[in-house]
Parts: C-alpha cells; structure tokens; sequence
C-alpha cells in the first residue's frame, strides 16, 4: 500500500523560510512523478511544484522564485523548501505521487493517483 507522510509544517512569520518533507512508502518514488500541491479551506486544490523522473521541475507562477521542489531517490522522500513566505502562501500542504506523464502534466492534480493528508502552514504578517 502506498502512504506518502508529510512533515516540517507550522507557523512562521512572514518572510520567514520552512521546509517540507514527504516520506514514501510502500513505492519507489523514483519511479513517479511527485509533486506538491495547496489547498485554502473552501478553496480548490492548487499545484505549488512537480518534478519527474531525471528531475525536471514545474513550478507554478505564484511561487516560482521563493519555493523550491527536490527529490532524493535514495531517501524516497519529497522536500519543499519554502522562503520568502507571505501570508497568502497559508493553505494545507500535500505531497503526491503519480505516473510519469511529461513535464507538461507535472501541475495537473489528476496525474497523481496518491496523496499525503497534508501538513498546514501558517504564515502571519
């Protein structure tokens, strides 16, 4: 059974720095495409980063600059290390895990089948 376990949330002020991890089991992630995505309580669920399998990476616009994705295979695990915060980056956090489709498809919510229960971070002005 596939469990993806994210860490490393909390509260921090803004343009203060956190680090996120996703831990993997029950899969080799370096099989998958991984990603992390973002929801806002009543809000739809949106990409934040993706990176594939030789470890090219998709980064939405909003983020892009401040967050980075990485991979490492030999740990199965996901980060994503967050700076710069603003207080709109507060949302849940998930991690998941999906096939290889392209680069192209890295932001797409249905290329994941496999998803964390999240981490929340709170970043206060």
């Amino acid at each position: 059974q596939v469990q993806l376990a994210e860490s490393g949330g909390g509260s921090v002020q803004a343009v203060g720095s956190l680090n996120l991890s996703c831990s993997v089991s029950g899969a080799v992630a370096s099989n998958y495409a991984i990603a992390w995505f973002c929801r806002v309580s009543g809000k739809e669920r949106e990409a934040v980063a993706g990176i594939d399998l030789i470890g090219g990476r998709n980064t939405a616009e909003s983020v892009k600059g401040r967050f980075t994705i990485s991979r490492d295979n030999a740990k199965n695990t996901l980060y994503l290390r967050m700076s710069s915060l603003k207080p709109e980056d507060t949302a849940t956090y998930y991690c998941a895990l999906g096939a290889n489709r392209g680069h192209g498809r890295l932001l797409k919510s249905e290329t994941y089948g496999h998803w964390g229960q999240g981490t929340q971070v709170t970043v206060s002005s």
